[in-house]
C-alpha cells in the first residue's frame, strides 16, 4: 500500500460539491450528478485541437488497412468495447475498431482481480490479434497509469506502430509512451474515485466523436445518413428504406427493388438509382470512391 500517490491523479480528488450525501434528498443528489456532468463537455471541448490530431491519425490508419485497438481495464475498457462493437452495425465496418479488455470478455461482465495491473498481458493480448505495425493502439484509462494500458502502449512502440493514450488526468503517465496524449480533465468525480461516473462519460463521448468523424471520413455517412447501416432488424431495414428514399426521391417501388438487388445496402442502392447502374456497377465504383456525394453531386 502507498506505492501510488493517488494526490497526482484529479479523478481521486475528492468534491467539495457534494459532501454529505447520505444526508440528502433523492432529488438533490440527482441535481448533484447532473449539475457535475454539465461540466463534461465544456471540458472535451478544450481538447479539440488534440481529439482531431487523434481522429485523423485514426482515419490515415484505417486508408492504411491498419486496424485501431481501444485498450483499457474496467469501466475504460467496457467503454471501449462498446464503441468497437458498434461499428459494424452502424458503419458496416468489421475489425476496423477492435475492442479488448484486461481480463478478457468475461470482464465485461465481472471485475477480474489483478488484470488491469498485468503490464505484460497486455502484449500477449495484442499478438494473440496478430497486431502489426501499421495498426494503432488507442490506450484507455481514466487514472493515465493503469499498467495493462502501459503495456500495450509500449507493445506498440516497441514494433513500430502508432499509439494514442486518453486520459482523464492533467499528467497522465500514459503520456511519456503515446505519440498522442488526450487528457481530459473531467474533475472530481460526484462519489470520490468513482471514475464510471463522469470520467466515463467523457470516454464515451470522446470515443464517440472520434469513431464517428473517422468514419464520415471514411464515406460511411452522406448528408447526416448513415448510408452502410446493416438492416439486421426490422427497424434498420425500414431505415435503410427510408435512407434511400430520402436522397433519391424515388417511389416506394423503385426504392424497394434497388435495395432487393443490392441486398439492403443503402448507398449502393441509391447510386444504382440515381445513376442508372445495376446494382454491381455501383459497388464497383464504391470501391473505387467510396464518397457517395462524389457521385451524386
Amino acid at each position: 500500500m502507498g506505492s501510488i500517490d493517488l494526490q497526482k491523479i484529479n479523478t481521486e480528488a475528492q468534491n467539495g460539491l457534494t459532501h454529505h450525501l447520505e444526508t440528502k434528498t433523492t432529488p438533490e443528489i440527482l441535481t448533484l450528478i447532473n449539475n457535475e456532468d454539465q461540466k463534461i463537455a465544456k471540458a472535451i471541448a478544450k481538447e479539440i485541437p488534440t481529439i482531431t490530431k487523434a481522429t485523423d491519425l485514426c482515419y490515415e490508419t484505417l486508408k492504411n488497412q491498419g486496424r485501431i485497438f481501444y485498450i483499457g481495464a474496467g469501466s475504460s475498457g467496457r467503454i471501449g468495447v462498446l464503441d468497437a462493437s458498434e461499428m459494424l452495425p452502424t458503419y458496416g465496418v468489421k475489425d476496423a475498431f477492435c475492442g479488448i479488455i484486461a481480463g478478457g470478455d468475461l470482464a465485461l461482465r465481472l471485475p477480474i482481480e489483478g488484470a488491469e495491473d498485468d503490464f505484460e498481458q497486455a502484449k500477449v493480448d495484442l499478438k494473440a490479434h496478430n497486431f502489426q505495425p501499421n495498426d494503432l493502439v488507442f490506450a484507455i484509462g481514466a487514472s493515465g497509469r493503469t499498467p495493462y494500458c502501459l503495456g500495450a502502449l509500449d507493445y506498440g512502440h516497441q514494433i513500430g506502430a502508432k499509439t494514442i493514450s486518453l486520459a482523464m488526468t492533467s499528467e497522465p503517465e500514459f503520456k511519456a509512451v503515446s505519440d498522442l496524449s488526450i487528457a481530459i480533465i473531467s474533475g472530481p468525480e460526484v462519489v470520490t474515485g468513482s471514475t464510471r461516473m463522469k470520467a466515463g462519460t467523457a470516454t464515451k463521448m470522446v470515443l464517440n466523436m472520434i469513431s464517428t468523424t473517422t468514419m464520415i471520413k471514411m464515406g460511411k455517412v452522406y448528408d447526416n445518413l448513415m448510408v452502410e447501416v446493416q438492416a439486421t432488424n426490422k427497424k434498420l431495414e425500414e431505415r435503410c428504406f427510408q435512407i434511400v428514399k430520402k436522397i433519391t426521391q424515388a417511389t416506394d417501388e423503385i426504392v424497394m427493388t434497388a435495395l432487393q438487388d443490392s441486398q439492403m445496402n443503402a448507398k449502393v442502392a441509391c447510386l444504382m438509382i440515381l445513376g442508372n447502374h445495376s446494382a454491381e456497377k455501383a459497388q464497383e465504383l464504391l470501391i473505387i470512391n467510396p464518397l457517395l456525394g462524389d457521385y451524386l453531386n
